[in-house]
């Protein structure tokens, strides 16, 4: 199936509620339900804040980042992977089939 995997310092875009289509990374993991989100909120929007797994779709990037990294250790790890640009730019959700 080749889906990319839920872990710490995966890109993600939201595909529900406010924020969807837009960039996030994983921080940390909650449980197998719930992951920690941020985006962060001064790049992308998205604040930092609990995510059903479901409401998140893992992109084919990651960043290195510890787990439970600061938004400015994210925003470094972005900086440094020269994703600024990539991460600023929304998704068009796909549509829910």
């Amino acid at each position: 199936m080749g889906m990319a995997v839920i872990e710490v310092g995966r890109l993600c875009v939201k595909v529900y509620g406010r924020e969807a289509g837009r960039k996030c990374v994983i921080v940390d993991i909650i449980d197998e339900n719930f992951v920690l989100i941020t985006g962060p909120k001064s790049l992308t929007g998205v604040k930092r804040r609990r995510a059903n797994i479901d409401h998140i779709e893992p992109l084919d990037k990651k960043i290195d980042i510890e787990k439970g990294a600061s938004d400015e250790e994210v925003l470094k790890a972005i900086r440094d992977a020269g994703l600024e640009d990539y991460m600023r730019e929304p998704v068009k959700p796909a549509p829910l089939i």
